[in-house]
Parts: structure tokens; C-alpha cells; sequence
């Protein structure tokens, strides 16, 4: 996918020490026991499957308290099924990961991957014998910038360039204040914020890896809908269908429901 800039917006170029400083754990819109399910659709198929994001810990990695977030994914359509598990550790105080594991399953592939990221000395190093140095002191991963994102509040009508992969070739990630929508999902109803995150793919394709990703108005800032690319299926979404968040509340005026309801 390419993505193309065809206005003129303002463009905010942030390192990690703006955006973010030390974190206090209890006041993330997540913690330990969040689980958030989603149904998945392609639009040439219908639903192909589900995912599940969850947070648990705390753990440790090398003697840093840190909270393990997961997303599990199964999808197909006949004999084209595939599945995703990504792990990563992620030290709640410093928005930085320290451990990132993915496992994918293909029809005719399937890949394994593990990286373990040292943030105090720029440098992180693979189990296929890569390795590198980050651009910052706070890198994250994919799955853990997510997480990140529902830390931040971007302005209306902006674009900000985080340097926040852990691996330089990935570097910048572009995220665009899209706009804000209502949407009426299975979960219930939310006022959302929709930003489109442009991801350099540097190992794989020449051009970028673009999701839009609404993420809810409240405390507990929810990525209540996902939209992008679905290898061999073509373009999917992912909808939030329950979401259980036993360390948020979600404010007033938004409905919410903790579990799906009957179809």
C-alpha cells in the first residue's frame, strides 16, 4: 500500500521524552486482566474468524516488572486458514518494550520470530542472529505501540512521526488524525477518535503497512475497530465484541456492554 499525504496538515515530529515520560501503572487505561475480543471480516468473505487482545502480569524480564500484552488471531476462509500470536513484554513505568515474540501460520508458511530489546543500551537483538540499534530510548514494537497510542492524545487535523521501533529500517511511524466518529458496535456504543498508522515495512515490502485504528473517547481508550490489509483475504476489519477492563471504567454516556450479546 502507499500511503499519500494530498493536504496540507501540521506536521508534529516527536521524540519519545515529549510524548511520554515515566508512567504510573495504575493510571494506564489498561492493566493486568483487560481481555478485549473481536470478530474479524474481509469484505469479499464475510466473517473469517476472531482475535483477542489481553494483558496479564505482572512478569519479569531481566528484573524489570512488566506487563505481558498478547494478540491472538485465527482467520480463514476453506483451506486458507492462518493464525497470529504476538507476545510482548512491556515495562508499563517507561512505555518501552523488552521482549517482543510473534509466531504466524500461513497455508504454505509459517515464521517464528523473538526479540529481546535492551532500551538502556539502544540495542536490541533477534533469535536469527539480527540485531541493531533503536533510535530512541523508548522503543516499542508493533504490538506494543498500539498500547502506546491509547497513552497519547493527538490533536485534530495533525500528523506526528513517532521514531519509536525498536528497529531502524521500520522507522518513522506516521499516525494522521482522521476524525472523530460514533461507532455501534457488539461491545456498545462509543465516540471514537480514527487515526490511520503508516508503518515502514523495510524487511519485506518496499512500500508502507497502513491500519486505521479507532480508539474510544474514554478513560479506558479501547481500540474498538481495526482496518487493514489481511494477507490472502484482502481488506478486513476488526470489530470489538466484548471487552472485559477490570482496571478501567469507562465514563459516563458511553454504553458498554461486557460481554456480546445475542445474535
Amino acid at each position: 500500500m502507499r500511503c499519500r499525504w494530498l493536504f496540507g496538515l501540521l506536521v508534529a515530529v516527536f521524540g519519545s521524552a515529549t510524548v511520554v515520560g515515566a508512567q504510573v501503572p495504575g493510571l494506564l487505561p489498561f492493566g493486568s486482566g483487560e481481555r478485549l475480543t473481536f470478530g474479524i471480516r474481509a469484505f469479499k468473505f464475510g466473517t473469517i474468524g476472531h482475535a483477542v487482545m489481553a494483558v496479564t502480569g505482572p512478569t519479569y524480564v531481566r528484573g524489570v516488572e512488566t506487563m505481558l500484552v498478547s494478540m491472538d488471531t485465527r482467520m480463514g476462509v476453506l483451506f486458507m486458514k492462518g493464525s497470529d500470536a504476538n507476545r510482548s513484554w512491556l515495562d508499563p513505568r517507561r512505555m518501552t518494550s523488552l521482549r517482543f515474540e510473534k509466531h504466524q501460520r500461513r497455508p504454505f508458511s509459517s515464521a517464528d520470530d523473538s526479540v529481546d530489546i535492551f532500551p538502556d543500551l539502544h540495542y536490541w537483538s533477534g533469535t536469527h542472529g539480527d540485531s541493531g540499534s533503536t533510535a530512541g530510548a523508548a522503543p516499542l514494537d508493533e504490538l506494543s505501540f498500539v498500547y502506546f497510542l491509547r497513552t497519547v492524545t493527538l490533536v485534530p487535523d495533525s500528523i506526528y512521526a513517532f521514531d519509536r521501533h525498536y528497529d531502524r529500517r521500520r522507522i518513522p511511524t506516521t499516525v494522521r488524525f482522521v476524525k472523530r466518529e460514533i461507532l455501534r458496535t457488539p461491545a456498545g456504543e462509543f465516540s471514537t477518535v480514527e487515526l490511520e498508522v503508516s508503518v515502514k515495512d523495510g524487511l519485506e515490502w518496499k512500500d508502507a503497512w497502513v491500519v486505521r485504528l479507532w480508539i474510544s473517547e474514554d478513560r479506558c481508550r479501547l481500540p474498538v475497530r481495526m482496518e487493514s490489509a489481511v494477507p490472502l483475504l484482502g481488506a478486513g476489519v476488526m470489530t470489538l465484541e466484548s471487552a472485559v477492563t477490570p482496571t478501567c471504567v469507562a465514563e459516563a454516556g458511553v454504553r458498554q456492554r461486557s460481554s456480546s450479546p445475542r445474535r
